[in-house]
């Protein structure tokens, strides 16, 4: 008897265009294909005569096919079947790429239901890749038994995401059979929960979303499985924090370190927000049980001299001496700070250097490419570090020399090993995980601070979701002496007007970004009505056309790593003016005298990512300017470019981003380890707050899912721990 985790083998004969569609999907179980969810519903209920189709409605007609071949299309050669459907009130036709099979298995005369979007193909109205249905019952169709008796009805057309092999009508046909085969499926959310939020069985749910009688069902199914992949997330984030709860964390005395000493070196006063999450941290590292905050706050918002003071207030502690809680009248706790890239770890770096001077406490840099060390000892240096071999600068970290040391993956290598490190600070790493951490202390019977820090707004909603097993700590006040960026909606009709001001700017000694959402330009095959500005293009129009006596580099993600940190170099110490990049200069990269940013097809990227963006250019005390273009005119377009421009808030565009671009569309959704489905219950607060709540009271009453050995398998088998 086939299992729910049975690969697809055990039920189908797939053929090999079959098989890499279903790759492409992300579906090799049983289960993969019943948790690959229907994106929307046909109503079925409502045929609509072929006379009354307008474009962009989503339709079901009945007709009778008149024509029907298979070809390939003219441009581009993609394989493809042409239909001409004809009812009572007229014809229409039909095209399905990417499906030739389909001439053979509809002739000539057959009377076929179709259910799909109409769309204006050269001119005239047709039906676009449809769902298609032949009027007389279909074997796999005659589900009698096919769930337990219940009669599911002809009415709702579940419409799947599909690729190139998969239709949606394969996807149907497969789905049923899968329940013929799998009369049993295990429930693994408590039935307390289910009675407590009327919640529908798993394989209730399953049926109704990929069968739904009405609206209603798949609406109740489509919050089960929303509340359910919620639930399980903050479970394992629970849990996460219960283990970390049980271990032991070195206990850091602030009152002992003159902090304020230290913070005047930071030569600006710290904002009201920056001092809260001082105070937060202060009190969370006075404990012996791990820290675990995140730091979130826009770019600019003084994340750096928060994790200095940090740092700080921990190496200037004394480690325990071995077997008692007496600590050591010499030596160091140990900080590792770590960067996504080598260049901010390079810039972090110098950071320090500048904070610490004068202190006596000693800096490392280790990233791939080498290895570096502050203060030197060289006197005739003309920096304040010195290279060194990777092997020496190993033993001095295990034997506790260095206290702070900076820098990439590098840092949880097994061939690095720390003495007494005490706190962990990760930059931009959106998930750090009990197993990264328990390898970061491999040496030492303490378990460190974890202090995470982010410059990504994202939901409040989705922030308690991810992050459930972290406290958080939000900076929400720029630093005394920068300025909001100027930020405007430009029409064709002034870019010229604009390109006079960047002019300007740059006559000034000051550096500009030009943003483009392509690399490359598109095949000239495949051209869609809409084509997005590329990197490539664009910088050598600007080179030739626009800005011929600056100087303009190119970044994006298709160079090698070599080429883009040395893009990047240039750009930092300015041998370059101008740099025409992709979104790759989201996160990262400080360069203050860049006041300038254009952002060419604005609307292809969600609200927070262009407050990323905007960021880039929000590092000095100079006045910058941010400018949009879209390609795009619609009203929509102008709405969300209009809220962007006059919103000054990271935290208030993720909110608005959630809402008006729909959760399918969130910026970096799948990077949380969030579903679609799991996004939709983002903007039901209420719903996210009684997952948490149920979460919660479930791992304080059992901490190791003792008594829920399925849901346990459940969070283990969907690797909701992020690691």
């Amino acid at each position: 008897m086939a299992t729910i985790t049975d690969s697809l083998d055990s039920l189908f004969r797939l053929s090999k265009e079959v098989r890499i569609g279903l790759q492409r999907l992300g579906i090799e179980t049983l289960r993969d294909l019943l948790f690959h969810f229907p994106a929307r519903y046909a109503d079925s209920s409502r045929y609509i005569s072929i006379s009354n189709l307008t474009e962009g409605a989503d339709v079901t007609i009945r007709g009778v096919i008149k024509k029907i071949a298979a070809k390939k299309s003219f441009t581009s050669r993609v394989p493809m079947t042409e239909a001409v459907v004809e009812d009572v009130s007229g014809t229409v036709k039909v095209i399905w790429f990417n499906q030739p099979y389909l001439a053979k298995m509809h002739p000539v005369g057959s009377s076929i239901e179709l259910t799909g979007r109409v769309s204006a193909h050269k001119g005239m109205l047709s039906v676009i890749n449809p769902s298609s249905k032949e009027e007389r019952a279909l074997a796999i169709d005659s589900h009698d038994t096919l769930f337990g008796g219940i009669d599911t009805g002809d009415v709702l057309t579940p419409i799947y995401p599909e690729t190139k092999g998969v239709s949606s009508e394969w996807l149907r046909h497969a789905v049923a059979r899968v329940f013929k085969a799998l009369p049993q499926i295990d429930e693994y959310l408590p039935s307390e929960i289910l009675s407590r939020y009327s919640l529908p069985s798993l394989r209730t749910a399953l049926v109704w979303i990929h069968t739904p009688h009405t609206k209603e069902d798949a609406l109740k199914a489509r919050k089960r499985f929303s509340f359910d992949e919620i639930f399980s997330l903050n479970v394992s984030r629970q849990k996460e924090r219960s283990l970390l709860s049980r271990m032991q964390a070195y206990a850091i005395d602030p009152s002992s370190v003159d902090l304020a000493s230290f913070q005047k070196k930071l030569g600006f006063p710290l904002t009201g927000a920056q001092k809260q999450a001082v105070q937060h941290i202060s009190a969370d590292l006075e404990r012996d049980a791990p820290m675990s905050r995140l730091l979130e706050g826009d770019v600019g918002s003084g994340k750096t001299a928060v994790a200095a003071l940090a740092a700080y207030l921990t190496v200037m502690n004394r480690p325990f001496a071995k077997g008692t809680k007496d600590k050591q009248a010499f030596g160091n706790l140990q900080v590792a700070y770590m960067a996504p890239t080598e260049i901010l770890a390079t810039q972090q770096f110098e950071s320090f250097i500048e904070l610490f001077k004068g202190t006596g406490i000693q800096i490392a840099l280790l990233t791939g490419s080498g290895a570096r060390k502050f203060p030197t000892k060289i006197a005739s240096s003309q920096t304040l570090w010195t290279p060194i071999s990777k092997t020496q600068l190993r033993k001095w970290i295990a034997n506790g020399e260095i206290p702070i040391v900076i820098g990439t993956h590098t840092l949880i290598q097994k061939s690095l090993e720390f003495k007494h490190l005490a706190l962990v600070i990760i930059d931009e790493q959106h998930r750090f995980g009990l197993s990264q951490r328990k390898g970061l202390a491999k040496k030492d019977s303490h378990f460190p601070h974890l202090l995470s820090m982010t410059a990504t707004p994202i939901p409040r909603t989705l922030a308690l979701t991810v992050y459930g097993d972290l406290d958080l700590s939000v900076l929400d006040e720029l630093p005394n002496g920068r300025r909001q960026v100027i930020t405007e909606f430009v029409s064709d009709a002034k870019r010229e007007a604009m390109y006079d001001s960047v002019r300007a700017a740059l006559k000034e000694g000051r550096q500009a970004y030009v943003i483009c959402p392509r690399i490359d330009e598109p095949d000239p095959t495949k051209q869609s009505a809409l084509q997005a500005t590329s990197v490539e293009a664009e910088a050598a129009r600007l080179a030739k056309d626009v800005f011929p006596t600056y100087r303009i580099g190119t970044l994006h993600s298709k160079m090698t790593k070599q080429k883009k940190d040395d893009a990047m170099t240039a750009f930092a110490v300015h041998k370059t003016d101008i740099l025409v990049a992709t979104s790759v200069v989201e996160v990262g990269v400080n360069v203050p005298n860049a006041t300038v940013i254009i952002i060419e097809g604005a609307e292809r990227f969600g609200l927070s990512q262009l407050h990323q963006l905007r960021g880039r250019v929000q590092r000095s005390s100079h006045q910058s300017y941010c400018y949009l273009f879209a390609e795009a005119k619609s009203d929509k377009t102008r709405e969300r470019m209009k809220l962007f421009a006059a919103a000054k808030n990271g935290f208030e565009l993720a909110e608005y981003d959630l809402q008006l671009r729909g959760t399918g569309e969130l910026t970096g959704a799948r990077q949380w380890g969030v579903s679609d489905i799991g996004m939709e219950a983002l903007r039901n607060p209420k719903l996210v707050e009684a997952a948490r709540e149920a979460a919660r009271a479930l791992i304080t009453a059992d901490p190791d899912l003792t008594a829920y050995p399925l849901l346990a398998a459940r969070i283990a088998a969907t690797d909701v721990h992020g690691e």
